[in-house]
């Protein structure tokens, strides 16, 4: 396993857009999350794909492979950040330099479909990366609930929280305004995590979007899930049917009966066409007799705040008591 250097004030931030091209359609989110970082110490590096757009994506195979190789192979960039998600991020996976980012270890730090690159990495090298906020997905955020991402971005990524259980968010939201139009603080919901299983396991985080997840299983990007580890899965916009398909997924490659403990973030805007289901209670299903512990509804997702959560270091799911635990520590310094 190989960790990164811890980030300290004044480092520089590099952003990259692996898939989608939100600095091209959202701009006034795009400056807003700009001013915010750089309000809290931070340089950034712009990705050369800044600002383009080229339909579905921010440019060809090779040109997005080439924006994050040259902030991997950037000696001052010491943590390389998403702008945001999208549905191609597994399509640059080989062409991406792995031994480079070994020779300089950073911060890789994403969620949503940059899913596929965190795997790779770790899976490739053994690098410690981050499921974490990105920078226009969130940091563009308005008010107490981007400040509070920020701070979960801090415990994992500069000053590690280990040994001490996570704190819940106590309010949560996944209120829709246009990225361009926002201009206050979203609506707050109470937070309720939901004790599927109770019971207390310690194991290594793997930790990913569900939907993503299936564009690299079985392949060398993947990292194999092994005995005990506690899974950590999320995903957003989607119905009962894909989201059956996927635990389906999961359960048909064996994995609940290899993982110690499971996690379920919450879904952003869950069509439940009508069943009045929630994620959760279709996993009940897909899972059918359940003896390890699972946790939902937690805050690592596509709502806000989000959490940081490393991928690759081991850590304590408590679903009892509805937290998570760090037991390494995820940076160095």
């Amino acid at each position: 396993m190989i960790i990164p250097p811890s980030l300290q004030s004044g480092d520089k931030i590099g952003f990259f857009s692996p898939s989608s091209s939100a600095t091209s359609w959202a701009p006034k989110r795009f400056e807003r999350a700009k001013k915010f970082l750089k309000s809290k110490g931070y340089g950034l590096v712009s990705g050369n794909l800044t600002g383009k757009n080229d339909f579905y994506r921010s440019g060809s195979i090779q040109e997005r492979a080439d924006e994050l190789n040259a902030l991997i192979r950037d000696k001052e960039v010491r943590c390389i950040m998403s702008t945001i998600g999208g549905a191609n991020s597994n399509s640059i996976l080989p062409y991406l330099d792995y031994e480079a980012l070994r020779n300089d270890p950073k911060i890789i730090i994403g969620y949503s479909d940059v899913t596929a690159i965190l795997l790779a990495i770790y899976s490739k090298i053994g690098l410690v990366t981050f499921y974490g906020p990105a920078l226009v997905a969130s940091f563009g955020e308005i008010g107490h609930f981007v400040e509070a991402t920020f701070k979960y971005f801090q415990s994992a990524v500069v000053s590690p929280m280990i040994k001490a259980p996570i704190p819940n968010p106590k309010e949560w939201t996944d209120e829709f305004i246009d990225w361009e139009k926002q201009s206050s603080v979203k609506k707050g919901n109470l937070n309720e995590l939901v004790t599927v299983n109770s019971g207390v396991v310690s194991g290594r985080l793997i930790v990913g979007n569900l939907n993503t997840i299936s564009g690299i299983y079985g392949s060398a990007f993947m990292p194999p899930i092994e005995h005990g580890d506690i899974l950590v899965v999320e995903d957003s916009l989607k119905n009962p049917a894909v989201i059956e398909r996927s635990f389906a997924h999961l359960k048909l490659n064996g994995i609940f009966d290899t993982i110690g403990g499971l996690v379920l973030g919450k879904h952003e805007k869950f069509d439940d066409l009508g069943t009045k289901r929630k994620p959760y209670e279709i996993l009940q299903e897909v899972m059918g007799e359940i003896s390890i512990p699972v946790l939902a509804e937690y805050d690592c997702a596509h709502t806000h705040p989000m959490t940081t959560l490393p991928i690759g270091v081991k850590a304590t799911l408590d679903a009892t008591k509805q937290s998570i635990t760090l037991l390494e520590n995820p940076v160095k310094g």
